[in-house]
This record gives structure tokens, sequence and C-alpha cells, in this order.
């Protein structure tokens, strides 16, 4: 027996941070989410798998139109021609569509109740599939707990779409700890919601399969689907890899370097490293420059023009393969000579600092930025804090102002 284990689809989700720049290939922008999904079809029908589990967040919220959802029922009208069986439950981000619900299924595709958890049993395999769907967006109880025991004689499956244990950077929706998912006695736990694959244990299995496509700078590395081949009871996972472009991060440590023309000769390298590892996938590629050194003021002060004098090599050396998504300064000064005298400088330095920590001032520096949120795309807006869209919210201002400090500092320290 062979199936699909697949979760976070996020199907017609905008891609972060790309849209704004001139030049950017376009197989990064031309639905990679749908051309994903359409991969793992193909690989579907490859291996000729007896069926698939999808575990949530299959659509990113309303459709513009109803063409997201006629795309998901293509692909599956195209594995009952194979004679694939998909089992489905809802996560966070389908709960907020209405059009999903006026949109029927092809009949190979079960959807598990959003009442209940209930159990779908496959005599011909052997296999007994249990699953619930999110009612609302925002599930807060263990929906796990409510899950049927193990049917004896059978391989069991639990499908959920889960936040195991609290995860970083993921709402805690149907939170349930893992000790908790073993005492259910399946043999293989399909989660969805948490978009790194991770292998949380072994015999039995627990798995977050990870999402097809990653859409922003924090999704890196290859992303595609799991498939568990049960055979002799032995069970054999293996992650293949169906995205259709990559992000990736970089991190330079300015603090061993004397001249920024070194630091251009690293960012060179590191585009030269990730070709060999990408095959032929487009790229977004960010640079992290971090750690204190003598270029601090240098970065800054010439920021805009050396970023693109680095994306301009980056496009000359992978033939437009790889696109700089971002340079990111998190550097410093070997010291901070402006804190300790009476200059003007001094005085700005003293008072950047002490600004984030005035939750008055910064009130008032918020209502200042709220025209903002009216002229800038969305594009910028999420890029800017991927957990807040808009520019007032005082968590990005206090995020901004360190970036505001430094820009500040290496260009007066240039008059």
């Amino acid at each position: 027996m062979k199936f699909i284990h697949a979760a976070d689809l996020h199907l017609d989700s905008p891609l972060l941070g790309l849209t704004r720049y001139e030049g950017v290939p376009l197989e990064c922008t031309q639905n990679p989410t749908r051309r994903a999904l359409a991969n793992m079809v193909d690989l579907a029908c490859d291996e000729s798998v007896d069926f698939i589990v999808l575990a949530g967040d299959l659509y990113d919220g309303d459709w513009k139109d109803y063409n997201t959802g006629l795309f998901f029922n293509q692909q599956m009208s195209r594995l009952r021609e194979a004679e694939i069986d998909v089992f489905m439950v809802r996560g966070n981000h389908d709960a907020m569509n209405s059009m999903t619900r006026q949109l029927r299924l092809p009949d190979n595709v079960v959807e598990f109740s959003e009442k209940t958890p209930e159990t779908r049993v496959l005599e011909h395999l052997g296999v007994a599939l249990h699953g619930q769907s999110f009612p609302t967006t925002a599930v807060t109880d263990d929906l796990s707990a409510n899950y049927p025991k193990a049917m004896a004689g059978f391989f069991n499956i639990g499908v959920l779409h889960t936040s195991v244990n609290g995860r970083e950077g993921h709402a805690n929706y149907a939170p349930c700890s893992l000790n908790s998912l073993l005492q259910h006695d399946y043999d293989y736990w399909a989660l969805g919601h948490v978009h790194n694959r991770e292998i949380l244990h072994r015999e039995p299995w627990v798995v977050f399969s990870g999402n097809l496509q990653g859409r922003h700078a924090r999704e890196t590395g290859a992303k595609g689907c799991t498939i568990v081949e049960v055979q002799d009871g032995n069970i054999h996972l293996d992650h293949r890899e169906v995205d259709v472009m990559r992000w990736e991060t970089c991190r330079i440590d300015i603090s061993q370097y004397e001249f920024l023309d070194e630091v251009t000769d690293q960012t060179a390298d590191a585009v030269t490293n990730a070709l060999s590892q990408i095959e032929d996938k487009p790229l977004a590629l960010r640079f992290e420059l971090h750690g204190a050194g003598m270029l601090h003021h240098e970065l800054h002060a010439t920021l805009e023009g050396w970023s693109n004098q680095v994306r301009a090599a980056a496009t000359d050396l992978s033939s437009s393969q790889v696109w700089i998504e971002k340079i990111k300064l998190q550097t410093r000064t070997l010291q901070q000579e402006y804190e300790h005298n009476d200059s003007a400088l001094a005085t700005l330095t003293q008072l950047l600092q002490e600004l984030p920590n005035d939750e008055q001032a910064l009130r008032q520096l918020a209502q200042h930025l709220q025209p903002l949120n009216k002229v800038l795309p969305p594009s910028l807006q999420q890029g800017f804090n991927y957990n807040s869209t808009k520019v007032d919210d005082l968590d990005t201002v206090r995020h901004a102002l360190h970036g505001v400090r430094e820009l500040l500092l290496a260009r007066l320290s240039q008059l």
C-alpha cells in the first residue's frame, strides 16, 4: 500500500517580496502554487499511489473568483481518471472561504466532517483514516481529543491540521500534545499547518509534510510531499520535491572584512554555491549581513547602489536563475563613538535608542505613518513585516527604528 501525505497547498497564494522588483524571472511569479500542485498530481500518477491525504489549508482564504477552486477540481479529476482517491481536512485558511462550500468536489475526494471526527475505511487496503475539518478560522480546542482509538487489524491514519506543542511562527490552532496523539495508537499521523517538514516521532510516525511551494523568504529550502509505503508491516517514508522555485537565506559576517569589495565577492561566491544545489529551479536569495566592523557605515551609506550592484552580478552569474530578494543589514560599529559626547549625533543616537521603549512617542509616530497604509502596495506592506500588514503597527515601527538609526548615523557620518 502506498499513499501521499501533503498539506498547506495555499493555492494561488501570492509570493511576497518579489513582485516589486523589475526583471524578476517569470518562473518565480507565474502561478507557482498551481504548478506545484500539478507536479504532485503527476507524481501520484507516476508512482501509482493508492490514495492521497491532504492535511488542510488547500486554499489561502477567500478566492478572488472561482478559478482557484476550478483549478483544484481539475487536478482532482486527473486523479480520478487514475483511480486515486483523496481524503482531506479543511484548515484555518480553508474555513475563511465561503465559495468552497458552493463548489462541489469530484466524487473521488472525501472531505472529513467539520462537526465531529469521522472514520473512513478502505477495506481492500486494510486502511482506516480518521479526521476532522476546521469549522471556523480559529479553532482553539484540541480536535484530536475526540478522535477514536485505532481500529484493530487496520493501518490507522490520523489526519489533522494542528500546532502540536505550539510551533514558532504559526498560530496555535487545534492545539494538542505529541503524547496525546500517540495515545490513539495510530500507525501514522498526517499533520498540516506547519510549513517546514518535520518528523516529530517514529514508530508510530507523526509527520508534518510541509508545504508544496515556498512563498516568501521564511519558507526556505526544498518543498514537497511525503510518499508513505507500507509493505510487510514495514513503513518507509520518502520526501519528494514538487516545488518550482526556491527561497534561501545567506548570512555574511562583515567583521572579518576590511573592504566592501570583499563582501561583494562573498555574495558572488554564495550565488555560485546556490547554483550548484538548485538544479534548474529559479532561486530567490536573501542576504543578511551581520557582525561589527569598519564597513558598517559604508554599507548603510551606500546600500541602494551596492545592493543593485550585487543584484546585477547575481543575474550575470546565474543567467537570471538567481534573484536577490533582499539585502538585510543587521550590522553594527565596533564601538558606538557617538554615545558619550555632547555632539548633535550623540543627542540623535540617544533619542533613537530611547524611542523604541517610549510607547507614547511610538503611538504618536504611528499616527503619522497611518496615511502610508492607503498608498503603499500590499506587497510592500507584507514584505515589511510578515506578521503585520499595517506599517503603523507599534511592533512594526519599533522593529524599523533600528534600521532608521543606523541609516541616519551612516549618512550623517559622511558629512
